[in-house]
């Protein structure tokens, strides 16, 4: 089993990183290989809204994000993590999403797999925010549901944690992490 976390945060080594990382190592902990991208180190530009992968189903724009669609294509588990800014994902993450337009474009508009070779994959989500109130990750959590949706990913669930602002912040609640290690231990099982 193949098991790819893609970081949404612009801060490496910060909450979201680290829980994404107890996430995988508990996949790790059940057999599953994993890897993770760093969408704050590679280059991906916004979706253009060209309409070019309507036709192709690729997107004409020849960055990173091509490498991106690679891996997901061979995943058989795709855990996304993410801080929550204003209410959604990172900017950084959330243009690596619209460029999935064109994996939406291969599923709905040419009728062909959005990953390409047809089979199980699950996603899960994992998050930290500093603002307390409830709400704070539901426009989130929509936004990856429509994702894994477009791709085809079964929608596992997600793991939220407020309050969570300073860097280093989650280290001081070991239920997080372990809570983060148990989750990615189910999804490394089946």
């Amino acid at each position: 089993m193949k098991v790819l976390g893609i970081s949404g945060s612009p801060r490496l080594g910060g909450n979201t990183d680290t829980l994404l990382l107890e996430v995988l190592k508990g996949a790790q902990s059940q057999g599953a290989e994993t890897s993770t991208i760093y969408i704050c180190d590679q280059q991906i530009a916004p979706c253009q809204h060209c309409d070019s992968c309507l036709v192709l189903g690729d997107c004409k724009i020849s960055d990173d994000m091509h490498k991106v669609y690679h891996q997901m294509s061979e995943a058989d588990a795709i855990v996304i993590a993410s801080p929550v800014h204003f209410l959604g994902l990172t900017a950084q993450l959330k243009a690596a999403v619209d460029r999935c337009q064109a994996l939406w474009a291969r599923k709905y508009r040419l009728k062909i797999p959005p990953l390409g070779e047809v089979k199980r994959r699950r996603g899960f989500f994992v998050s930290a925010g500093g603002r307390t109130k409830t709400g704070n990750f539901e426009p989130a959590i929509a936004t990856i549901k429509a994702l894994f949706a477009t791709l085809d990913v079964e929608y596992t669930g997600a793991l939220t944690f407020h309050g969570v602002e300073e860097k280093g912040a989650i280290l001081k609640n070991p239920e997080a992490l372990k809570q983060a290690y148990e989750a990615g231990r189910r999804l490394g099982a089946t």
